[in-house]
């Protein structure tokens, strides 16, 4: 089957609408892309609490409609423009080939070597280094593989700090794909934990660690409050936004053991002064390591 892509510029103050005003007309699938993406005018947009984009567009939004390829496409812009009470935006069609789109996908992603021994594999490929620390997950499908600079951060920060001859307790505190839970258990942790507020990123976890052959345990928020009570950690490590993470502040800083670590990222490098500082009345914290403009920060509890 073959489709077409029909590419519409749109203001910024009509995206959304006219996005659902597309589906209603008869598009498979809307996206909505920086009109100035590659250029000296590309705009970033966050999502990060505090950090929300009042619409989630740019000044030039790029709505991108895909549509069946012998669709009547006038009328599906046509008639979304006249639902939205506005004028028929120029448009264009492009073709889209049909491919084998499993083969195109899986050629995209290839091993990714973190740290000095770590090796984040696709199911369809062979490891590189079979005497490496092995992990299989396939993008699209683990809620976070370490491409991400945050992700890898706090691989490289395991690595180092997990040693093999030394128990370790471990805490991953926002989970995801239970990436880091499953490096710390590989490197030698005797209990990982993984906590996730997502009951899909569990279910995640506990299969990409069953297939890995890592034995962690996953709960939802509230159930590790009532299993762990006050349980603290030789490691926590939690890799996710800066907004929540200040206000996780003073229960983070609860699970760590005296003398034990504390990492976080998903702090961008200009957030970092304000994360610190809502942690100080607990914990000191440094910044470890920058990658593409975010930071892992670390500390140790006295």
């Amino acid at each position: 089957m073959s489709w077409t892509e029909i590419v519409i510029e749109v203001a910024l103050s009509d995206a959304e609408t006219m996005s659902d005003a597309l589906m209603e007309a008869g598009a498979l699938s809307v996206s909505v892309e920086d009109a100035d993406l590659g250029t000296p005018d590309e705009q970033p947009l966050f999502g990060e609490p505090g950090m929300e984009p009042k619409e989630a567009a740019w000044q030039r939004s790029r709505v991108v409609v895909l549509a069946e390829v012998d669709a009547d496409h006038g009328a599906i812009v046509s008639n979304a423009a006249a639902a939205c009470g506005v004028a028929v935006p120029p448009y264009s069609l492009r073709p889209v080939a049909a491919q084998d789109w499993v083969r195109l996908t899986q050629s995209q992603f290839d091993p990714i070597h973190i740290g000095k021994n770590i090796w984040v594999v696709p199911s369809w490929h062979d490891a590189p280094d079979t005497n490496g620390l092995i992990l299989e997950l396939d993008p699209g499908l683990a809620f976070g593989t370490g491409s991400h600079p945050t992700t890898r951060l706090c691989m490289e920060w395991l690595e180092i700090n997990v040693p093999l001859q030394k128990p370790q307790t471990v805490l991953d505190y926002g989970c995801g794909s239970g990436i880091l839970a499953m490096v710390a258990k590989k490197l030698g942790a005797t209990t990982v934990i993984g906590v996730d507020i997502d009951p899909h990123a569990i279910d995640a976890a506990r299969y990409n660690s069953e297939r890995n052959h890592c034995e962690v345990a996953y709960y939802l928020p509230e159930n590790f409050s009532t299993k762990a009570g006050s349980q603290v950690y030789d490691i926590v490590v939690a890799n996710i936004l800066s907004g929540p993470l200040k206000l996780m502040a003073p229960m983070l800083c609860s699970r760590v053991a005296a003398g034990g670590s504390l990492t976080l990222s998903g702090v961008l490098a200009e957030q970092a002064s304000d994360v610190i500082a809502a942690y100080a009345q607990w914990l000191p914290l440094t910044v470890w390591a920058e990658q593409d403009g975010w930071v892992a920060l670390t500390g140790i509890l006295k």
